[in-house]
């Protein structure tokens, strides 16, 4: 039986998904919810369990009916193409790697170019490098060593002097 309010459930059941994916991108939430207000709505709708399934699955294959319409008309991909990144970061436009050679610090000994509290830099073989301390502060002009190198985290410690 078509009632306004079951018509009201589908239809902000709808809305909700469209949010979901043009508005609000919350993980599935709001999509979910919507999922389920729209079901509730179409279950209502039915006289009995057997009509409901048989609107759900009418409406599932009418989704999937406007879905392949979409694709194969190529406004899914226009679509998919305002949603997605698509700009490549390159050298020439100043996107630079990290440097992964500070392997070859390990072990080797500096002077903090900074104050360590505990992130600055330091001058390690001749380059200045960014460097964080091992939890303590370091004063500037400090000798240092490097103990360790988490991928471009370089972690040094002062090295005592008398």
């Amino acid at each position: 039986m078509l009632t306004g309010i079951s018509l009201t459930l589908v239809i902000l059941g709808l809305a909700l998904i469209i949010v979901e994916i043009f508005l609000i991108p919350s993980v599935g939430v709001v999509g979910l919810m919507g999922f389920f207000v729209m079901l509730f709505g179409i279950f209502r709708m039915a006289d009995n369990f057997a009509q409901g399934v048989i609107y759900f699955l009418i409406t599932l294959l009418a989704t999937g009916l406007i879905i392949y319409i979409g694709y194969k008309t190529g406004h899914i991909a226009r679509l998919w193409n305002r949603l997605s990144l698509r700009d490549k970061q390159k050298n020439e436009d100043g996107y630079v790697a990290p440097n992964l050679e500070y392997q070859n610090y390990l072990g080797k000994r500096g002077v903090a170019l900074t104050l360590l509290r505990p992130a600055g830099s330091a001058l390690i073989d001749g380059h200045r490098v960014d460097v964080v301390s091992d939890g303590s502060f370091i004063p500037k002009d400090s000798p240092i060593e490097v103990i360790a190198v988490e991928g471009t985290r370089v972690i040094v410690n002062r090295i005592d002097t008398h």
